[in-house]
């Protein structure tokens, strides 16, 4: 929270970034250690310490222009799509049940919030974000989900990925 980082879906860890709040020009550069944000519309949660340098703690949402200055390849890497989060484990293991007829790997991650306990089911395990893209666009046209696109490759531990 106290340190210049940030959670990004897509980027390698260890990507360093410079973010910069396009409402008032201020600029920070952070290192990607965390996978986020888990909301529709934003590309990227700062820590604490990296939001109060470009002045977004108040709003808490402002827009941003991120470049990558530095790190792993981000096109490289093996992504998954995202299709559901669900407090109720039995909902997401119907849902990969469901899913299992047509599409493979699918899997559930379990993570404990500060919210309570969720099961994140995810489809998929295909090199490159573009191919990633295309397997969340088939699912929203098919099945009607709003897919999230992330890097699996370098996960945190206790993650498990077929």
């Amino acid at each position: 929270m106290n340190k210049m980082t940030a959670a990004h879906r897509t980027l390698p860890f260890d990507s360093i970034v410079r973010v910069t709040n396009l409402n008032n020009g201020k600029t920070t550069t952070v290192r990607i250690t965390d996978r986020g944000p888990f909301v529709d519309n934003r590309i990227i949660d700062l820590s604490k310490a990296a939001a109060q340098e470009i002045e977004s703690i108040g709003p808490g949402v402002v827009p941003v222009r991120i470049e990558v200055l530095s790190g792993p390849d981000p096109a490289a890497g093996f992504f998954t799509v995202q299709v559901g989060a669900f407090k109720d484990k039995g909902n997401a293991d119907r849902l990969k049940e469901r899913l299992s007829l047509n599409y493979s790997p699918i899997y559930i991650q379990s993570v404990t919030l500060e919210e309570g306990s969720f099961y994140r089911v995810r489809v998929g395990r295909v090199s490159g974000e573009q191919e990633a893209q295309r397997l969340g666009e088939t699912l929203r046209a098919k099945e009607g989900f709003k897919p999230m696109v992330l890097r699996i490759d370098d996960q945190p531990s206790g993650e498990s990925i077929p």
